[in-house]
């Protein structure tokens, strides 16, 4: 059973999540909250598997709220979603820095929604439907200068290549058939990466792969 948190200040939104979430065989809602300060204190309390963190709320914004979880040592199995008016709110990109494995617009489909909470329990990250590379070569044009390679120094060739194209929005399958190897095995260089660097998940892996250098703007494909 995947557990989650909703965190966001609107009682209606997070009612109308829990009646989806609760509805799936899968899923069930461990537990709400209205502000920053009480998301904090529900995940130390219900350890979910997933928060659904709204960014803009009362007390203790979501951002803050989820660089305490992400940098909880005794937290880093949780998973945070943030939650969006805007697909390209500014706010996504500080986000992402802050450890959350994504973000979705709070009017995502039903089924979207759904997605995303099993994917980000499976390790991967989650950017709402067509705007993945948008949104990285934003945050890649907004990201601090690369810092030095060898924190990659631990890599193959081969993973550091995989890193490269995780930069810039490949998923498994689309790395397999650029590689011409099985979606397994590109799904293994993927996981053998993040172990390597200590990535929380994709989504951080992405970070890295903009602030150590290996990609940089305009690199997309």
């Amino acid at each position: 059973m995947i557990r989650v948190v909703l965190a966001d200040d609107q009682s209606l939104v997070r009612a109308g999540f829990k009646a989806l979430l609760d509805a799936q065989p899968d899923i069930a809602v461990a537990g709400e909250a209205a502000d920053g300060e009480d998301a904090w204190r529900t995940v130390r309390e219900l350890r979910p598997d997933v928060v659904l963190m709204d960014i803009r709320m009362p007390r203790l914004d979501g951002l803050a709220a989820t660089r305490r979880i992400t940098g909880a040592p005794d937290l880093g199995d949780v998973k945070v979603v943030m939650l969006t008016t805007f697909e390209l709110d500014e706010y996504v990109f500080e986000a992402i820095r802050s450890g959350a494995s994504g973000f979705l617009v709070k009017d995502t489909e039903p089924e979207e929604l759904l997605r995303a909470v099993r994917a980000v329990v499976g390790g991967d990250a989650l950017l709402s439907p067509g705007v993945t590379r948008r949104l990285i070569a934003e945050f890649a044009a907004r990201s601090k200068e690369p810092a030095a390679a060898g924190s990659l120094a631990g890599l193959t060739d081969r993973e550091r290549e995989v890193m490269a194209l995780v930069g810039i929005g490949l998923s498994n399958d689309e790395i397999a058939r650029r590689l011409v190897v099985s979606p397994l095995t590109a799904k293994t260089h993927v996981s053998r990466t993040m172990v390597k660097l200590g990535a929380r998940d994709r989504a951080q892996l992405v970070v890295m792969a903009y602030e150590s250098g290996l990609v940089r703007p305009g690199w997309l494909g």
